[in-house]
């Protein structure tokens, strides 16, 4: 029996998923979760637009360290899979903006949202850009076993 392809399986979550779950901490330590609907940039860069006043992103602000998880909610029980993920959150800003919102933009489109510019996002408008930096990537490894992870990445060549 071979081994899956871990990298095809995260590949083939985070290209079928709408929304992604963030795990975020508030100073105290408080945990949050919050589903957010995403695009991502090479399965490493995941952006949001969220309102600076949410939850989670008031928890950003103070402790930017995340937990991700992107999963389908309608598989039957025992047979669920989902893609962890450690990441840096933080608001995007300066040169990053335009080729996020770009990212972002595209991916609403193609699920038939609105276009998104630079314009929609920022102080005045009252939401901001996200971005989540992943640092690892896993999935389950499905061999029995409760809640073993292998690592999984989905940036590896196809």
């Amino acid at each position: 029996m071979s081994e899956p392809d871990s990298g095809a399986i995260a590949r083939k979550i985070i290209d079928a998923g709408l929304y992604m779950v963030i795990a975020t901490a508030d100073e105290a330590g408080r945990p949050w979760a919050t589903p957010v609907y995403f695009a991502n940039s090479d399965y490493g860069e995941f952006f949001w637009v969220s309102s600076p006043e949410a939850g989670h992103s008031r928890n950003i602000a103070v402790r930017p360290e995340v937990g991700i998880v992107i999963f389908d909610s309608g598989v039957p029980i025992g047979t669920g899979q989902a893609v962890y993920m450690t990441a840096v959150a933080e608001r995007v800003t300066g040169a990053d903006l335009r080729r996020g919102i770009e990212t972002f933009s595209r991916r609403s489109l193609a699920h038939g949202g609105v276009a998104w510019t630079p314009d929609d996002v920022g102080p005045e408008a009252g939401l901001l850009l996200y971005r989540a930096t992943v640092a690892e990537h896993s999935i389950l490894a499905k061999d029995g076993r409760p809640d073993h992870r292998i690592p999984a990445d989905p940036r590896a060549p196809r």
